[in-house]
């Protein structure tokens, strides 16, 4: 009944509000920006305005595809524990056994590295060596630079440390597992089976996906990421140096960087709110203990130190939980949401739901100015924490509040 109460609130939300009572050149100008509300039975635009190509002056739609940054992280932890049900992974085995080489600490050569570890931001993997290796380089020779690892505690023990490098680990571990290209296995596990249409780094996604793609911009105005020049059928992976950009003999199990898998998802919101709702459906579209709510209560422990990633494992995020030097908060009041974040390339990004109240919501905002200093590192940008005040606030008129 519960349900039927929120998609009824819902449905009487304006198809694309924000947009219908805006002056057209007060429109053209805006950031590209989509937000989206959802229950079980319902996907509901609440925000859709913006330009999504400067270009050509097209204006963004709720379903136009957008690179989804770092809530990419979340849809590969789905994949894993899809593996996981099919008994194909274990997350608490050394991912060694899958690759076929040694995946170790250098001041740690006896401890092993687990797909639980890497989800978690917990394997001792940091950013310090970087994190893209193109096609024609080397994750094993990434993974032998002692700069790739926190030096000071084994994986399992050391800090939580949010590094992109641990993606393209897993990403290539599940490839190795399994024996397919990581853009295949998201399809097979994630998007095909929720009806989603979404692609890695464009591949795979269709002409008209293509035709839709939302442009990146820096908040100085400039293209950051898919303009024309960065879409099909152009190159759109990162490729070494006089390296053919082909997948053709792409092995999978080898690198699994050129997928992106840190952040290179493309999908529209109404596509994203899909998983949302996966994730409140009962059965649940991921069956293994190791989602069990009790479980995840005790990884989610509070990481000192941290001051945005507070609360998170195994690839998902909690935030609103209101613990002291905590700086999560991006919307006004409410209960604590389980999600994901995303944030590159002038964009802003979220997946977030609470399975208690089953409403969750999923957005993008593009053109972000970027953060002015390391101290301003962490947290959400102001123009995200207004989106969410007025969506709630259309949540609220709608239902008569």
């Amino acid at each position: 009944m519960k349900s039927r109460l929120i998609a009824a609130v819902l449905a009487l939300t304006m198809p694309t509000a924000g947009c219908a009572t805006m002056p057209e050149a007060e429109h053209n100008v805006l950031p590209a920006t989509v937000v989206v509300a959802f229950d079980i039975e319902r996907v509901t635009p609440l925000i859709v305005e913006g330009v999504a190509d400067r270009e050509t002056g097209r204006l963004v739609k709720a379903n136009d595809p957008v690179r989804i940054a770092s809530i990419s992280k979340m849809i590969m932890a789905l994949a894993t524990l899809r593996l996981v049900d099919e008994g194909t992974v274990d997350l608490n085995a050394d991912i060694s056994d899958y690759l076929g080489w040694q995946v170790r600490s250098p001041n740690f050569p006896d401890v092993k590295v687990t797909l639980a570890q890497l989800l978690s931001h917990r394997s001792g993997l940091r950013d310090g060596a970087g994190y893209v290796i193109p096609l024609g380089e080397s994750l094993e020779a990434k993974l032998a630079d002692p700069e790739a690892w926190y030096p000071d505690a084994p994986p399992g023990e050391a800090p939580f440390e949010y590094a992109n490098l641990g993606s393209p680990v897993v990403a290539t571990v599940l490839e190795a597992a399994t024996g397919e290209r990581y853009d295949r296995l998201l399809e097979r596990t994630v998007f095909a089976p929720l009806g989603i249409k979404a692609c890695v780094n464009w591949i795979g996604c269709d002409a008209d996906m293509v035709a839709r793609a939302v442009t990146l911009y820096r908040g100085t105005g400039e293209v950051a990421r898919d303009d024309a020049a960065d879409l099909p059928p152009n190159c759109t992976i990162p490729v070494a140096e006089g390296v053919e950009c082909s997948l053709d003999d792409y092995v999978p199990g080898t690198n699994a960087s050129i997928f992106s898998p840190q952040g290179g998802v493309r999908i529209g919101m109404m596509d994203l709110a899909k998983i949302g709702q996966a994730l409140l459906d009962e059965p649940r579209f991921v069956e293994t203990k190791a989602l069990d709510r009790s479980q995840l209560r005790q990884l989610w422990r509070r990481h000192e130190g941290q001051e945005f990633f507070c609360h998170y494992a195994l690839g998902f995020h909690v935030i609103g939980l209101a613990v002291e030097n905590c700086r999560d908060r991006l919307f006004e009041e409410g209960p604590p949401r389980i999600g994901h974040a995303g944030e590159a390339y002038g964009l802003r990004s979220g997946l977030w739901f609470n399975d208690t109240t089953g409403i969750g919501i999923a957005y993008f905002t593009t053109a972000v100015p970027s953060r002015q200093s390391a101290e301003d590192e962490g947290g959400f940008d102001p123009r995200e924490i207004a989106s969410m005040k007025r969506a709630q606030a259309l949540l609220a008129q709608q239902s008569g509040d």
